[in-house]
């Protein structure tokens, strides 16, 4: 099965973009400033700070799916719907959903760390996407965040008077 992501990564290894992102959402939220944070992409898109906040959720899900793909034989990754989860950040805090996005990276990071090869090779069943490995699950969170990082540069490059 193809991965949606992956070409975002090029010859990036994903662990080293996994790991780069804490920083560079920092320094994004920095940027962007109380009022860049309530600024869409575009007319319709999710604010940076509702993609702060999905960051946050899916660093909670990606997490999860590592933990149980690693220690279950065969396991089925239970997929969610971003805009049903995105319905409750109409009153989230930037704040809150980057400092826990950073905490979870870190320990998802040496969680990923941690894994062997025979680890990373094991095979889980996406009910979308069909049978992936650990290796991809990690490819899918680097570029995902890659995704999610250029749509918040898109937000934090316009001139301060169109934030």
């Amino acid at each position: 099965m193809l991965n949606p992501y992956a070409s975002l990564l090029g010859s990036r290894p994903p662990l080293a973009v996994i790991a780069a992102t804490a920083g560079q959402l920092q320094a994004l939220a920095a940027r962007l400033g109380p009022s860049g944070l309530e600024q869409p992409r575009a007319p319709g898109k999710w604010t940076a700070r509702q993609i702060f906040s999905h960051l946050a959720d899916c660093e909670i899900a990606f997490g999860f799916r590592l933990r149980q793909a690693v220690a279950e034989e065969r396991h089925t990754i239970q997929p969610f719907d971003q805009d049903l989860w995105a319905r409750g950040y109409a009153h989230t805090r930037a704040e809150a959903a980057l400092a826990a996005f950073l905490a979870l990276r870190q320990w998802n990071v040496e969680f990923i760390e941690r894994l062997a090869p025979a680890q990373l090779a094991k095979k889980v069943m996406h009910p979308d996407r069909g049978e992936m490995t650990v290796a991809v699950i990690v490819e899918t969170m680097a570029g995902h965040d890659l995704n999610h990082l250029a749509q918040l540069e898109t937000i934090a490059a316009r001139p301060p008077a169109a934030k």
